[in-house]
């Protein structure tokens, strides 16, 4: 894909995952690092979660979206997609803005796994303690 000034980019981060979409004038088709969409997000929970920001601003088949998504798992990537595809619509047509904003699609979600603490077992988890 030939990367022009009708050409819209963002990036999209939740949990561990990454990802960077291209937006473009088109018919709806949607390719996730190089496979169709409906064949990345088999479930249609995850699938309605990327297409949020397109019924929120009711722009469904009006645009082509390329993503490219790594880290984490689908759930994480979903969601990193989502914000992605929301700030690209808002660069693209800033009165977008204030419609993604109240639904809260531009919103960064900033929970990720809390690291593992030394001489513990887990990030909270404490060894059993013994008193004799």
């Amino acid at each position: 894909m030939a990367v022009n000034e009708a050409t819209h980019t963002a990036t999209g981060r939740r949990k561990t995952a990454v990802a960077r979409v291209w937006l473009t004038e088109g018919s709806g088709k949607i390719i996730i690092n190089g496979r169709d969409f409906e064949e990345y997000f088999a479930t249609l929970p995850l699938q309605n979660q990327v297409l949020a920001p397109f019924q929120e601003a009711n722009l469904i088949n009006k645009f082509d979206l390329k993503a490219v998504v790594h880290g984490s798992g689908l759930q994480g990537q979903a969601g990193a997609i989502k914000l992605a595809v929301a700030r690209s619509l808002t660069r693209m047509d800033p009165e977008l803005r204030g419609k993604l904003k109240v639904a809260g699609l531009l919103r960064r979600d900033p929970r990720a796994k809390e690291r593992k603490k030394a001489g513990q077992p887990g990030a909270r988890k404490r060894f059993q303690f013994s008193k004799r």
